[in-house]
């Protein structure tokens, strides 16, 4: 089956569940991000890491984050921004994960855009969802940027995304060959057929209590990719419920989400790097 249509179809099954847990998460609110990077830094200095902003695909400008030392090679991640857009939180997630040793491409799917408002979020990722191939060739043209990048150990990327980022590094996932996907409360895909041409590790973080994605859903999801022989590490925390790591979100779960972030990090770390 074709994955645009997989797209479209899953879109429609639980788009207006999602909208309506994403329109409780509210604007993001500084403190509330800062506080969170803090904890979730275990010490490492994003103030070695180097930022700037590159244009990687015709109008759309991604925020790079890599670590400041050099000429050294380093894997490459391309991240995905929620629904909100490519947003400070987003920004300072990709410095957290460069300076663990990345060079992380932070996607803008909205190109420019970025809102606090659910109503607005929500107009700006339906364009996305109704524009699948273009927005398939946006994260593509991030690959490609990375791969191409003198700071990057060809051959290995991998993605990351939270919620409606989520949906988009899995998405990426069924139409560009990967090293790694990794997706908080993404929609998952249970479909083996669709799931097959994936030949990677999948990282999937969700919490039991997510009103938009249920705990059966994330069960079919592992079952399918286990059917494929599809390595996986599917994780869901008990009682959280969507969106637990956004830190300015009624549901934000400090300790479900420092303990992710850790397995994010071994996720990536042992996929990309070899390490572990």
């Amino acid at each position: 089956m074709n994955p645009k249509y997989i797209a479209n179809v899953c879109g429609t099954a639980i788009i207006a569940a999602t909208i309506a847990v994403a329109m409780l998460i509210g604007a993001q609110k500084g403190d509330s991000v800062e506080n969170n990077v803090t904890m979730l830094g275990g010490g490492n200095d994003v103030s070695k890491v180097d930022t700037s902003t590159v244009q990687y695909y015709d109008n759309a400008s991604g925020f790079l984050a890599k670590p400041a030392d050099g000429n050294a090679k380093y894997s490459g991640i391309v991240m995905v921004h929620e629904w909100w857009g490519l947003n400070d939180n987003i920004k300072e997630m990709a410095k957290q994960m460069a300076s663990h040793g990345y060079v992380v491409l932070a996607a803008d799917l909205y190109k420019g855009k970025v809102t606090t408002d659910s109503s607005q979020a929500q107009v700006l990722a339906t364009g996305v969802r109704n524009n699948h191939d273009d927005t398939i060739k946006n994260l593509q043209a991030a690959v490609r940027y990375l791969r191409n990048s003198n700071f990057v150990d060809h051959g290995k990327v991998g993605s990351l995304g939270w919620c409606f980022g989520g949906d988009w590094s899995l998405q990426l996932a069924l139409n560009e060959k990967m090293n790694a996907t990794g997706l908080y409360y993404g929609r998952p895909v249970s479909d083996p057929n669709v799931l097959s041409v994936i030949k990677w590790p999948i990282l999937g973080i969700y919490g039991s209590a997510d009103q938009s994605i249920s705990v059966e859903q994330v069960k079919a999801f592992k079952q399918a990719l286990d059917k494929d022989g599809i390595p996986n590490e599917i994780y869901e925390y008990n009682g959280v419920g969507h969106a637990f790591a956004n830190p300015s979100g009624p549901n934000y779960a400090p300790a479900e989400t420092k303990d992710a972030w850790q397995k994010t990090l071994v996720f990536f770390d042992k996929y990309l790097k070899g390490e572990g």
